[in-house]
């Protein structure tokens, strides 16, 4: 191996080592019963992520490539895959929770046999294909990170007693512009998707050209004291303001606020990784549906941006607080092309019946997220820091 190879492979394996010592903070403040809960199948437990991220590497790196490794246990490949049809069988999503075996202990165990062997492996030269394979599987780590932090808020704040993740918990400052006026964005073609060098996910190729029309856009996300003029102003019991399916939504589910508000004793509470407090009118209302969103939008008159109209203004205004949802749906770009055998499934699969994120949120791995950067999930969901910016 030459000097330029040795540093590469040096700078890979300490950037592998930050993101998987990460993932064990995230874990830290963790009771050992708090790593086995599974309350709603959206939800995995804290266990489950620390062997799946491990399982990735051991996976789709070590068994195929590194000469004369030994799997740690063939029963690891059923539990902790995630939906790669192509790996093989597995056990369904909703029956994670039901994995009280193997232990926490067990899977740390796991998860430092495949660490000492992927250093090992990174000592060596590697090509190309594989770089793209660990650096893919770097990036996954950290969206389960994002999970794992979401996740675990909402074990702890669907515990009847509310309690705290960490009190050294640090939330980022919102960089709130003062001036409310909405950015005017000109009537022009404008260039959509990932260019340059460096990472992205498959489902933000391929650049190219998208007409839009003059619009206008906030600068700011919606607060918790203007989406509570909504509430006060009747927004849940109105089926003027929803979606059909959304108001669906509302009436069977009995929804009459933000995921993690409580209404007691006439004020209004947030659930926080500190615990519960009274809810802060100036943060930026978050964990909500697609489904209240566009409701929100309805009742003020205006809209949510497309995810086009949202990259093509995202320079000139702050985000990552929350994942901001958009009003379009998740589909390839033009030319999107499905990589080959189980990598292949990592996006395309999804792209359907499901709203695109664009942002990121105050529990995004720091240098994850870009401007091209594209989360989705389902209308309905909102365990996720999931927010509203307006347009018009």
């Amino acid at each position: 191996m030459d000097t330029a190879e040795k540093i590469i492979s040096s700078d890979l394996a300490t950037r592998y080592i930050g993101v998987r010592k990460r993932t064990e903070q995230i874990c830290s403040p963790l009771q050992t019963e708090d790593y086995v809960v599974q309350p709603v199948v959206d939800v995995s437990p804290p266990k489950w992520h620390i062997g799946h991220t491990t399982w990735f590497f051991e996976t789709f790196i070590l068994k195929p490539y590194f000469m004369g490794y030994r799997e740690y246990n063939p029963d690891y490949n059923y539990v902790f895959n995630s939906y790669y049809e192509t790996v093989g069988n597995r056990v369904i999503r909703t029956d994670r929770g039901n994995l009280s075996r193997p232990t926490v202990m067990e899977i740390y165990r796991y998860r430092e046999y495949v660490d000492e062997a992927m250093l090992k492996f990174l000592h060596e030269s590697i090509g190309d294909e594989i770089k793209e394979l660990l650096i893919l599987g770097l990036n996954h780590e950290e969206q389960h990170q994002e999970l794992l932090y979401t996740d675990i808020k909402y074990i702890l704040g669907h515990n009847p007693l509310f309690p705290a993740y960490s009190k050294d918990y640090v939330s980022p400052k919102v960089n709130w512009v003062e001036n409310e006026k909405f950015i005017s964005v000109k009537e022009d073609i404008y260039e959509i998707g990932f260019a340059g060098d460096g990472f992205c996910f498959d489902n933000e190729l391929n650049r190219h050209k998208v007409y839009l029309q003059a619009y206008e856009i906030s600068p700011n996300q919606v607060t918790n004291a203007e989406y509570l003029n909504f509430m006060n102003a009747g927004g849940y019991h109105d089926f003027r303001h929803w979606h059909a399916e959304g108001w669906d939504w509302v009436k069977n589910n009995k929804i009459e606020s933000p995921m993690y508000w409580h209404l007691i004793d006439g004020e209004w509470y947030q659930y926080s990784y500190h615990g519960l407090g009274l809810l802060n009118p100036k943060e930026p209302v978050c964990h909500i549906s697609y489904f209240e969103a566009y409701a929100y939008a309805a009742w003020k008159a205006l809209r949510l941006p497309t995810e086009f109209e949202w990259e093509a203004a995202a320079n000139q205004f702050s985000w990552g607080k929350n994942w901001e949802w958009t009003e379009s749906s998740y589909l390839p770009y033009p030319g999107f092309v499905k990589a080959p055998g189980a990598i292949g499934e990592y996006n395309g699969k999804f792209m359907v019946n499901q709203k695109v994120l664009r942002g990121a949120s105050e529990v995004t791995p720091p240098g994850h997220s870009r401007v091209t950067y594209r989360n989705f999930f389902q209308t309905h969901l909102r365990w996720q820091f999931t927010g509203i910016r307006l347009a018009k």
